[in-house]
């Protein structure tokens, strides 16, 4: 059996992942800040897990990945990172403590559930790493420096693992354009007239729709499965052709 720690697993597109891995027959843990992800797990069945924790914190990744460890024997073939934040405000009015929290969520602790994994993930016969990454490494937007910087900085992350866990473990980043969940509010609240600003943002997309987080789930399975052998280091857009136009 196939066992898989989704970090940023109790909403969105991490809901979708989790739901996926387990609906294959997969051993789930399901970490977040936020508690609904015991529901989740509950939901799902026997073969599901939740942990609290917080990825904001220096102990946050370390502690999670090594309370699933503990519940699955030291085992563990996938690693998947999803957790975000996403904060909008004019250059002037940012903070330290706020450029601080948006890289510790977003990149920081990305790398410190990899570091505490590696010893698990080696020993798979098929270790697969998958940091969620964004089209915002690709284009900019106003307002939203840290954000775009952290998931930047992710490619450069997921380049840097694929050669040192090579040629155990793969390392891929998946680049979602605009999926459609409460994530971006702090965006569109950004905008003058949100209304205005998701009609125009839309009429851009060549797919004609923001996507869903099951858009997003496919590509995270496929990279889980023999079928990815020869695939890490790499990142996959998926954006309904955003970044394409």
């Amino acid at each position: 059996m196939t066992v898989s720690l989704v970090i940023g697993g109790a909403s969105g597109i991490g809901r979708a992942i989790a739901t996926v891995l387990y609906s294959r027959g997969d051993r789930v843990g399901i970490v977040d800040i936020d508690t609904s992800g015991a529901a989740v797990a509950k939901e799902l069945g026997e073969r599901a897990a939740f942990i609290h924790a917080d990825m904001s914190t220096t102990n946050g990744p370390r502690d999670a990945v090594e309370e699933f460890l503990a519940l699955t024997d030291g085992k563990l073939d996938v690693l998947y990172y999803g957790p975000a934040v996403l904060e909008s405000r004019p250059l002037a009015e940012w903070t330290v403590e706020q450029w601080d929290h948006s890289m510790s969520v977003n990149l920081r602790g990305a790398f410190f559930a990899c570091q505490v994994a590696e010893k698990a993930l080696r020993a798979s016969s098929s270790g697969r790493v998958i940091l969620m990454s964004s089209t915002g490494a690709l284009r900019g937007h106003a307002g939203m420096p840290a954000y775009h910087a952290s998931k930047s900085g992710m490619i450069g992350l997921v380049r840097a693992l694929a050669d040192e866990l090579a040629p155990t473990v793969t390392v891929n980043t998946v680049c979602p354009g605009w999926i459609d969940t409460p994530f971006n509010d702090p965006y569109w609240s950004f905008q003058a007239d949100a209304d205005t600003s998701r009609e125009r943002l839309e009429s851009g997309i060549p797919a004609g729709r923001q996507g869903h987080p099951s858009d997003v789930a496919g590509i995270v399975e496929f990279l889980t499965t023999p079928a990815a052998n020869y695939i890490t280091g790499q990142s996959f857009v998926v954006d309904g052709g955003y970044t394409a136009v």
